[in-house]
């Protein structure tokens, strides 16, 4: 069986809909169908849980009247005859009559969580509906009976795959299983979501549990790039990628999908395979536990990097030192995104700076600090271990016309990162481009 997820965009109209339930049930085989709010929804339900925090119940409700409009647009056009249409639209109001009953009661953050998880809820039942009015052997199983988080806000995922099995064997023989993404219930029973990753993380932990054949991410481009296509010209697909070098390249800035989310997969050895629902038939790129030696795959920048740096020569042969400087990013809750050392100081970024001023005053304790904001970080993601003479020759060598505030390199053998202004970042990734790879997409070799 295999795990397919489709984002906002891919079920965002009603004739989306439509496709995406023609695309699933294309080749007769069962599998669990993983969907998202449709587009735009989650950022309205943001919009009133606001008004309604903000003790405003009639903005809350002109937002609420406006999205209930829509959708009786949308069931109009998706729905062939008067019964389902009936059917989905007695769910639309009592879904809206729902939300409407916040505004007369305390609104907390639970209650938040609530309203953002109807987008899911309806979606799912929209199509669901629309599946067993094309005759589809189709069932909705409920995310909130099968996703849970711990009390540390993780997964868990050893109560994910039980519960999953019992969804299944309780709903045997069907042909299309749909189910929401993002939303899932914590370790109270509340309900809440999975926020990293959002369906994308439903659906590879959903795949891991059942140990799926496949899990498949639906979006609106061709697979993971080689390079930013918004930014840089040439780009083409990577066809095949190491679960290491994805998760590196969504770490860095590749948008198509969230680091955190092929854990699940990797961890059970099941492919992840990034589609484009706008070309199905297009190969798109596969996520996997072979390594294809000798190759660097692609560039990737991730913005808003601010780079701080510490001097001391109280640092020189000072064991404790950098235990010291990690403690205050540990206190302050700021994760460090690279980090290079000397013999007197010591270099990192971060791309959170709602601490930087506490940050700063705490190390100013321990040397001279410098801070360059508007920066970036450009990587470049492949096989580059060091048997690999001359690939991260072939990366500086791209670079040689840009100024370069950090390198970091070592620490991972398929990443050497470069930290650049943001002002420099489209040059630095076309000199990528041109220097590193070929119309094939492989390494260019030195002669």
């Amino acid at each position: 069986m295999k795990v397919l997820k489709f984002g906002g965009t891919s079920v965002g109209s009603a004739q989306r809909m439509k496709d995406v339930s023609a695309l699933i049930t294309s080749d007769g085989q069962p599998k669990i169908v993983v969907l998202s709010a449709m587009s735009g929804t989650t950022n309205t339900l943001v919009e009133i849980a606001d008004y309604l925090y903000k003790k405003n119940p009639e903005g809350a409700h002109d937002v609420i009247n406006r999205l209930e409009l829509k959708y009786m647009e949308h069931i109009q056009e998706l729905y062939n005859t008067e019964e389902w249409r009936a059917k989905t639209e007695k769910f639309l109001r009592e879904e809206f009559s729902y939300l409407r009953s916040f505004s007369k009661s305390l609104f907390t953050s639970f209650e938040e969580k609530v309203i953002l998880a109807q987008g899911e809820i309806i979606s799912t039942n929209m199509v669901t509906n629309y599946l067993l009015e094309q005759g589809v052997n189709a069932v909705l199983l409920s995310a909130l009976d099968m996703v849970r988080t711990d009390k540390n806000a993780e997964p868990d995922f050893n109560y994910i795959r039980e519960k999953t099995q019992e969804q299944l064997e309780a709903n045997p023989g069907y042909e299309i299983y749909v189910t929401q993404g993002f939303i899932c219930r914590n370790a109270y029973g509340e309900i809440d979501n999975l926020l990293r990753g959002g369906s994308d993380y439903t659906a590879c932990l959903l795949g891991a549990a059942i140990e799926a054949e496949e899990i498949q991410i639906w979006t609106d481009i061709d697979g993971m790039h080689n390079n930013d296509p918004r930014i840089v010209e040439g780009t083409e697909p990577v066809r095949q990628l190491y679960f290491e070098e994805a998760a590196e390249l969504a770490y860095f800035g590749a948008k198509i999908l969230h680091p955190t989310c092929i854990q699940p997969a990797k961890f059970s050895g099941v492919p992840v395979r990034l589609l484009n629902t706008m070309d199905p038939t297009a190969p798109g790129t596969i996520i996997n536990n072979q390594m294809h030696r000798g190759t660097i795959k692609a560039v990737a920048a991730k913005d808003n990097i601010i780079c701080i740096g510490i001097q001391s020569s109280r640092m020189l042969l000072a064991h404790g030192f950098l235990r010291k400087v990690f403690e205050i990013f540990e206190t302050y809750k700021t994760s460090i995104d690279m980090i290079a050392t000397s013999e007197v100081g010591v270099s990192v970024t971060i791309d959170n700076q709602s601490q930087l001023s506490n940050i700063i005053d705490e190390l100013k304790k321990y040397g001279t600090v410098t801070v360059d904001k508007d920066m970036c970080i450009v990587c470049v993601v492949g096989d580059l271990t060091s048997q690999n003479v001359g690939f991260e020759t072939l990366a500086m060598d791209a670079m040689k016309q840009i100024p370069v505030r950090m390198i970091s390199y070592g620490g991972s053998a398929h990443n050497i990162s470069f930290v650049v202004a943001e002002a420099d970042k489209k040059r630095a990734l076309q000199a990528l481009q041109e220097t590193l790879f070929k119309y094939d997409g492989h390494v260019r070799r030195q002669s």
